[in-house]
């Protein structure tokens, strides 16, 4: 039977590689109508959790993955011997940059490797990991290829982007659309063809290239937006008598032309911080100098280190020794709503205030326990008392959960860089983008 057969029967075996803030509920989306998936993944651990139906992230509840065990439906492998028995694979691996902001594809280099070592004919692959534009026709088609199969004429690949929001209720793998590019027309379509079998919307573009740009262009526009803002929240703080976040109210009520975003301590996830440097990265090879986009990453990696100036602006106003002062977090994930941690903008305050503060508590209903120079901090409940010992409450994730009132009626100082407490006019709560 062929490929297109398979899809449309949904007896082709589906191969995930990376079951993580992608892949899982990537597979659960796959094996609910019907196709049998094969997850992989390095992560003894990961992988041991999965197979007993145990969901660790937001995304997926564990009652949504029981039956999909349990049927059979799902089943995961910490090696990659599997991969030999499957027709499509789909590649979910981390993205991450190195210490001088360098794209780091090692992942996606070792995945493919490992692909080839069980490449078929008739299967195809398809990656979709953040990349910059040509890591699917450079960098991982070159390593398949080795095998002596051809891209497009004995096994196909493609490029489809993931598009996760991590807590996105609306806006699932379902029904978030889908953009893929093949290296052929061929495997355009057979992308396109598997993906509209399970997701309600499939865009398919010319090639790899636009649909690796187009995942860079979407988390780009959003970084570059919201480090104007907050260079304008800054802006406000200097000038002392503008809040921006009243200015923002007021200019999102013109119904066209403008999109509303809105400052805080920094950007983090696994995007929105990294797609910058990985597309700056990509066209200095074409001696192309993405000045504006990487002053926006340098604007939004800046404000951690303008909170803590703002931190101890503060306590100078309010004769608070940093030595001797106990501080009070709230939330650590880097947004509402998750326990997303990673690239915190919250770990990195904390991470400069270590050193600084002599006491540091915080509070994150989303992320019991967090690790801090080498230092584990558990998350305290967030009781009267306990906003009432500290001299500083900062607030740095705005989860619904959290009752501004209560907040504002128990701590003795507040530093919000959020606006969760809405209140102006009060001596004890300072506000970042407003003096």
């Amino acid at each position: 039977m062929d490929l297109q057969s398979k899809i449309l029967k949904r007896t082709a075996k589906v191969g995930i590689v990376g079951m993580g803030y992608v892949g899982l509920p990537l597979a659960v989306e796959i094996a609910k109508v019907g196709y049998p998936v094969l997850g992989i993944d390095t992560d003894k651990n990961k992988v041991r959790l999965i197979n007993l139906g145990k969901s660790f992230i937001e995304d997926v509840s564990s009652e949504e993955l029981l039956p999909l065990i349990l049927s059979k439906k799902i089943l995961t492998y910490d090696n990659y011997r599997i991969c030999k028995n499957c027709d499509i694979i789909n590649i979910c691996v981390p993205t991450p940059f190195t210490k001088s902001k360098d794209p780091d594809v090692s992942y996606i280099v070792n995945a493919g490797e490992e692909i080839a070592k069980h490449l078929k004919p008739r299967q195809l692959i398809i990656l979709r990991s953040t990349t910059y534009p040509e890591t699917t026709e450079k960098v991982l088609q070159p390593i398949l290829e080795r095998t002596g199969l051809k891209a497009g004429k004995d096994f196909y690949l493609s490029f489809a982007p993931e598009r996760i929001d991590p807590g996105n209720r609306t806006f699932t793998t379902k029904t978030t659309p889908v953009v893929v590019g093949g290296v052929t027309n061929t495997c355009t379509k057979l992308s396109e063809l598997f993906y509209n079998q399970f997701v309600d919307k499939v865009i398919a573009v010319s090639n790899p290239r636009v649909a690796e740009m187009s995942k860079l262009l979407e988390n780009i526009f959003r970084s570059v937006n919201i480090a104007l803002v907050n260079e304008l929240a800054l802006m406000c703080e200097r000038m002392g008598n503008i809040d921006v976040w009243e200015v923002i109210e007021a200019a999102k009520s013109k119904p066209f032309g403008y999109m509303p975003f809105y400052p805080g301590p920094g950007i983090g996830g696994h995007c929105i911080l990294i797609d910058p440097y990985y597309l700056a990265w990509k066209a200095r090879e074409y001696d192309f100098h993405s000045n504006f986009i990487e002053l926006a990453a340098q604007v939004n990696e800046n404000m951690p280190f303008k909170v803590v100036d703002r931190l101890f602006e503060v306590f100078g106003e309010q004769c608070v020794c940093a030595k001797t002062a106990s501080l009070f977090i709230v939330g650590a994930a880097f947004k509402k709503n998750v326990g997303d941690t990673r690239h915190s903008p919250a770990i990195k305050v904390m991470q400069l205030l270590a050193d600084k503060v002599k006491n540091i508590s915080y509070n994150d209903p989303y992320v019991p326990v967090l690790k801090i120079n080498e230092k584990t901090y558990k998350s305290e409940k967030l009781t009267a008392k306990t906003l009432k010992k500290a001299d500083c409450v900062l607030i740095l994730t705005d989860h619904n959960l959290y009752d501004a009132k209560f907040i504002l009626q128990h701590s003795r100082l507040i530093l919000d860089t959020r606006n969760l407490i809405k209140t102006r006019g009060s001596k004890k709560v300072y506000t970042l983008g407003l003096k």
